[in-house]
């Protein structure tokens, strides 16, 4: 066969696979073609962008603008998106319920009369590319819950359902949108609040909010979030008018107070007027303000404001005018400090006279850097952060804090540095300790001690026994794991109490006494031996004292982790302390802990099996009988 024959087989065999692909999938199914043919209109509704409802001399027009709805006649506002995008879902799924033919029409031109069709008074249009035609409604039909619908220029009228038209029978203000913005609280980044107290201005930074205006300050999230969702979530009570006419009557021509939300997408160059009379800006505008007037006289419970962006005057519910309490005291944050825990890797603890600890964040897990990185009691490092960060202040003491010694923070008693570390330069950050947040506790009074955070100029007081949850002293920070062994790893024994017991493994893993006598309570044994192999602190003491009671221990507990017994570790305990636990040290580690009463039990069980005591002869008792 020619190769060229060949050639021209294989393009027209091409063409016909890239005819079906292109035209024949993109033809619908038989089932899809079957619900299109019974729908009354067939349209995407993602190529519509507007929506005409007629109604007799009435006319209303909806069109999208930047993919919201926007009512455009008779009255300029923002559209019930829900409301809209509904009408759409049920023309979508408006499906004819019977035909009556265009030659019965014509056979009788009196049925469109008849059928309220000839001039209807309700007419609806989509606009848009692939838009259907105008759709003509006329009257209910004997059925139940029916009507009669027409195609503008179609010689066919149908049955369906009354739904459509339910949709659209309304007045104008009834396609309003009641949700007073579509501003999310979460858009929000800054705030202007102008109140019979003077102005304040906030602003957000990555997660957090912060007072700018009139002082510079922490704002607490919380009460910002619920400040915003005031606004995010109002829903109009009423409709009263355009802004355009006299606003005296509503107490918005000079309104008694102002909100301004500023969105992600505002211009930082942006200045915007507060609490003067605004025009209505455009669309470049971000900020939202929300003007605050009078009391309504008719609806005592509702309040009349102006919403600039969509210039007009409405009413909210009168809990709306707590915005107008608003100080700048009620949004400060009164957490003593703001951490953030994603950069945090170093604490520093330093009390002059009493110590400094620095504690450092590896892999994870912490380590007491001042003490060659030994491990950390992570938990109670995580406890301190946790408690630092829930800790509130008890008063503002000032704002400025112009009188240092007045408080001891010249000379504080304690400081806290939380800092970020990086071991080698980078573009964004320098090698070594980058402090971002610190504390400094000053003199006590009463129940309070005065602090302040180093990057803020406020004095503040917070409760007293906070210090006496942070110790300096890098020996109270180490981890809680005293020894982790095996059990089976403990080779020999040795338990002094009133008397010494030594015990050691055999080679068939079986004990024997090195010092005892008598059998062996292997119970007990088992029990001392893991209890010993994973024993924990229940805390750190710190440093060793005499009121630890070594110089009399309770009991003295060596023993060795490897057949040469050159592995060898030695356990003391001392005295006990008020809340049960016991002092308790081990050699080659500094510092004093304590461990609980049940620990302290196992390890003192006796080794030596008690001898069972020989039954007494039983008796008769003799039973006396008084006469």
């Amino acid at each position: 066969m020619n190769w060229r024959y060949t050639l021209i087989l294989a393009v027209v065999a091409l063409t016909g696979v890239v005819y079906f692909r292109f035209f024949e999938m993109r033809r619908p199914s038989t089932e899809e073609a079957r619900r299109q043919a019974q729908n009354v209109v067939n349209f995407d509704r993602n190529k519509i962008d507007g929506i005409v409802i007629k109604n007799g001399d009435q006319q209303i027009e909806i069109r999208r603008r930047e993919n919201k709805w926007r009512l455009e006649t008779p009255i300029k506002d923002q559209a019930d998106g829900a409301l809209v995008e509904n009408l759409l879902s049920d023309l979508e799924t408006w499906q004819k319920e019977g035909t009556i033919p265009a030659k019965a029409i014509e056979a009788d031109k009196s049925k469109l009369t008849e059928y309220g069709l000839n001039n209807p008074k309700l007419k609806l249009r989509l606009l848009g590319q692939g838009r259907p035609p105008e759709i003509w409604f006329g009257k209910d039909a004997a059925l139940e819950g029916r009507m009669y619908v027409r195609l503008q220029n179609s010689k066919e009228t149908f049955l369906a359902k009354q739904s459509i038209r339910k949709d659209i029978d309304k007045k104008p203000e009834e396609f309003r949108d009641r949700k007073l913005t579509d501003l999310t609280a979460a858009q929000v980044r800054r705030i202007t609040l102008k109140t019979p107290a003077g102005e304040m201005e906030l602003e957000k930074k990555v997660d957090h909010w912060d007072i700018i205006k009139p002082l510079r300050a922490r704002a607490d999230d919380g009460k910002v979030g619920d400040l915003i969702s005031q606004i995010t979530s109002a829903h109009i009570q009423q409709f009263v008018a355009d802004d355009r006419g006299d606003l005296h009557p509503y107490g918005l021509a000079e309104p008694r107070g102002s909100i301004t939300l500023f969105d992600e997408a505002e211009k930082k160059d942006q200045k915007v007027e507060i609490g003067e009379s605004i025009k209505v800006f455009g669309r470049e505008d971000k900020g939202q303000t929300l003007q605050i007037g009078s009391l309504s006289e008719k609806e005592k419970d509702q309040l009349y404001v102006r919403f600039a962006p969509r210039g007009s005057v409405y009413t909210l519910p009168k809990k709306t005018e707590e915005i107008l309490n608003t100080k700048p005291a009620d949004l400060r944050d009164n957490h003593l400090v703001r951490i953030d825990t994603n950069i945090l890797d170093r604490i520093t603890i330093d009390a002059p006279g009493k110590g400094k600890t620095v504690l450092a964040r590896k892999d994870g897990n912490w380590t007491i850097a001042t003490r060659n990185n030994t491990p950390a009691d992570s938990g109670a490092v995580q406890r301190l952060i946790d408690r630092l960060q829930n800790e509130r202040v008890t008063g503002f003491v000032e704002d400025v804090a112009s009188n240092l010694p007045k408080y001891g923070l010249d000379k504080p008693q304690m400081q806290l540095t939380f800092s970020s570390f990086a071991s080698e330069n980078t573009a964004e950050t320098k090698a070594g300790e980058q402090p971002f947040a610190g504390i400094a506790f000053g003199k006590p009074e009463g129940d309070n001690v005065y602090a302040r955070l180093t990057d803020e100029p406020f004095v503040v007081a917070v409760r007293r026994g906070l210090l006496d949850q942070i110790s300096p002293d890098p020996l109270q920070w180490q981890e809680l794991s005293i020894f982790k062994f095996k059990a089976e790893q403990i080779h020999r024994l040795s338990v002094t109490t009133e008397k010494e017991l030594s015990l050691e493994r055999d080679q068939n893993n079986q004990w024997h006494w090195l010092k005892g006598s008598g059998q062996i309570n292997q119970a007990n044994v088992q029990s001392l031996l893991n209890t010993l192999s994973s024993l924990h602190a229940v805390r750190w003491l710190g440093a060793t004292t005499p009121q630890h009671g070594f110089e009399k221990p309770q009991l003295v507990l060596a023993f060795t982790t490897s057949p040469d017994n050159k592995a060898s570790h030695m356990l003391t305990v001392g005295a006990q302390n008020n809340d049960g636990t016991w002092c308790t040290r081990v050699d080659g580690r500094e510092g004093t802990f304590a461990i609980s009463n049940a620990d302290f039990s196992a390890v003192k069980l006796p080794l030596e099996a008690q001898a069972t005591a020989s039954p007494s002869p039983t008796t008769t008792p003799v039973t006396s009988v008084t006469p």
